[in-house]
């Protein structure tokens, strides 16, 4: 399997890195190349990549390193996400795990709640339902006011304030 990975070159404290496209089994520091396909000098900023031969490898299967990925999608030679590179010890990954574990767990619980309370509410509005077919409401007429039938109201009797 090819991949597209970096080897380091220059002097001690002047590293200069080749972009190279190497058999994944072979060494990263001594391995024969079979195709160098850019720079990258972190010192100067410089960086210089092959876009039409990367893709050209790219096509042909070869497997792009993490360092490697991410600059390809910063030049925009692939359209895809950055990867994350950094490793992090277990007990930050284990915090991580955790913190993932608890959302899905709380985005579980809220679903099912969301879900247990529209079945109750269809119950709800089920069993309101068959209340009104089994008892239909009886209509029932208004009392005539006294002014209407003729009749005298009586007036109310006040009681005396104190």
């Amino acid at each position: 399997m090819l991949t597209i990975r970096l080897t380091r070159k220059g002097k001690k404290n002047q590293p200069f890195f080749r972009v190279v496209l190497v058999d994944k089994r072979r060494s990263s520091k001594g391995g024969k190349s079979v195709e160098d396909l850019g720079f990258v000098n972190p010192l100067t900023k410089k960086r210089s990549l092959n876009a039409e031969r990367i893709k050209y490898w790219l096509s042909k299967g070869a497997q792009p390193s993490e360092t490697i990925h991410n600059w390809l999608v910063t030049e925009k030679i692939i359209d895809e996400k950055k990867v994350h590179v950094s490793k992090l010890s277990k007990k930050k990954q284990a915090e991580i795990d955790k913190v993932k574990a608890d959302a899905i767990a709380a985005e579980k619980a809220k679903v099912e709640a969301e879900a247990k309370a529209k079945a109750d509410a269809e119950a709800a509005k089920k069993a309101e339902a068959e209340a009104k077919a089994a008892k239909p409401e009886e209509v029932k007429p208004e009392p005539a006011s006294a002014e209407s039938s003729g009749e005298a109201k009586e007036p109310k009797a006040e009681t005396p304030v104190a």
